[in-house]
């Protein structure tokens, strides 16, 4: 009854995106509320995002059970967004948004799709490892639509559309999707590899894709250093992620994170939290010419902060592997 009572009040109370171009001098200030729940900021980061919109400035308010944010945002020459079209879009997708698609962060089987096959695959990263996958899947007559790898941390992550060479659609015959899979399991096998590879067929359209391109290598650990002769010395020396966290009495965890800023940087840092099923109640969001400035507010989706050091470090952990993997994204 909770869950339906839930929904109602969210038919009722439908999101409001005012998007306004004389509150701020240098970037268009859009204004989000709506009912909240735990996601939705992702949501939103992720229509943003997916326009290409620079978020300069965010501030981030969720207590209370309702979802008010301000984004501060600039195309991708730094000027403001004037075109009447695309701001009609842009609250048009803010405000009819539905729910979120449920999360994907265990095995999936074969699940082929009308348009293409959809691949995905981790294991241990190497020189050559992409034109290797491409190679073999070009053997077994399979054309790629389009690829994206990230790889951190000697680890490596891809999501590959492919469809079958002489027919044009998605691969359906079970017997060849095991051949596909066991032959690019044997590509992505390290020869000191302690870990297990993986590749996966799935359905397109379930998961956006770099969100699941983040939760592919969560799932696969790389946010655990790796300890190699001068690498690690080099790392540390270098302009790494300032991640720091304090409880405030026992009400919130404050994360603060200080990197260098880049495009979607916001998107990043809201997935991995959002997937490791933190709910952020109070941010804000800062960007310069060089660095980023992030503080965000949050609680497990238990409504309790980080309570032990085990899971504050893994918290720093991932939240760096979130910032340095699009850093070094091929």
């Amino acid at each position: 009854m909770d869950d339906e009572f839930a929904k109602l009040v969210r038919r009722v109370n439908q999101p409001r995106v005012v998007i306004d171009n004389n509150a701020c001098e240098d970037a268009t200030v859009i204004h989000v509320d709506s009912v909240n729940k735990h996601g939705i900021l992702l949501e939103v980061v992720q229509v943003l995002t997916d326009m290409n919109l620079t978020i300069t400035k965010a501030y981030i308010s969720s207590d209370g059970g309702w979802f008010m944010d301000v984004f501060n945002v600039v195309d991708n020459d730094g000027n403001k967004i004037r075109d009447k079209e695309v701001m009609d879009y842009i609250q048009s997708r803010i405000e009819t948004s539905a729910g979120f698609v449920p999360s994907r962060r265990g095995s999936v089987g074969v699940m082929p799709a009308e348009e293409h096959t959809s691949i995905e695959l981790a294991g241990t990263d190497r020189p050559g490892l992409l034109s290797e996958v491409c190679a073999v899947l070009a053997d077994l007559h399979c054309n790629v639509v389009n690829a994206e790898i990230w790889t951190h941390n000697a680890r490596a992550a891809a999501v590959v559309h492919v469809t079958d060479d002489s027919m044009g659609c998605a691969i359906s015959d079970p017997k060849r999707l095991s051949t596909i899979k066991e032959l690019l399991c044997n590509v992505l096998k390290g020869s000191d590899d302690l870990k297990t590879a993986k590749t996966t067929l799935s359905a397109p359209g379930v998961m956006h894709r770099e969100r699941r391109l983040h939760q592919i290598m969560f799932a696969d650990r790389d946010y655990e250093r790796v300890e190699k002769a001068g690498v690690r010395a080099v790392e540390e020396g270098s302009s790494r992620p300032q991640v720091t966290l304090l409880n405030i009495e026992k009400d919130y965890t404050v994360i603060t994170m200080r990197s260098k800023d880049r495009p979607k940087l916001l998107f990043d840092i809201v997935c991995t939290l959002t997937d490791m099923q933190y709910v952020v109640f109070h941010g804000m969001v800062n960007t310069g010419r060089i660095e980023a400035y992030q503080e965000f507010y949050i609680r497990h989706v238990d409504g309790l902060p980080i309570s032990s050091e085990a899971e504050r470090v893994r918290v720093i952990q991932c939240l760096e592997a979130a910032i340095e993997r699009r850093a070094s994204e091929v």
